[in-house]
């Protein structure tokens, strides 16, 4: 059941990353975070939607769809969705080191990093269409 959640749309513009990372971490502040559990998904977050903005819509611009929820047990849910040229094979685009930027400035380790700092990582992606990436974590795992 979800318990509250939020909506965001921002165009895929670099200097909106850093706005995402916030907002979202201040949605989920309310649960009472660790320090360690906000980075995370600071992290986790800013990588999906700089994929997004480098791969999903590369040198244009387009909407990225942000959607954040708590459910009852203290879970996160992060949907961060493009409507970009979406990725060929996602269990590639997953594997360390892997990366389809041509100019060689990206060291494709973004779906490893998201997938360290979450307890589930999902990716669906159609050609043409774009692509979502869900983030799930369990946060005060410590009580």
């Amino acid at each position: 059941m979800v318990k509250n959640e939020m909506k965001l749309q921002i165009p895929s513009k670099s200097l909106n990353e850093s706005f995402v990372r916030i907002a979202v971490a201040s949605f989920f502040a309310q649960l009472d975070p660790t320090v360690d559990e906000i980075s995370d998904i600071k992290t986790a977050v800013s990588e999906a939607v700089t994929n997004s903005i480098v791969h999903g819509y590369e040198n244009t611009i387009g909407t990225i769809y942000i959607h954040a929820k708590i459910l009852d047990d203290k879970t996160i849910y992060i949907r961060i969705k493009d409507k970009g040229c979406g990725i060929e094979n996602v269990d590639k685009a997953k594997e360390p080191m892997y990366t389809t930027c041509k100019t060689g400035e990206r060291s494709g380790l973004g779906f490893t990093v998201m997938q360290s700092f979450m307890d589930k990582l999902k990716v669906i992606s159609k050609i043409g269409k774009g692509t979502t990436v869900t983030l799930i974590k369990t946060l005060n795992k410590r009580f």
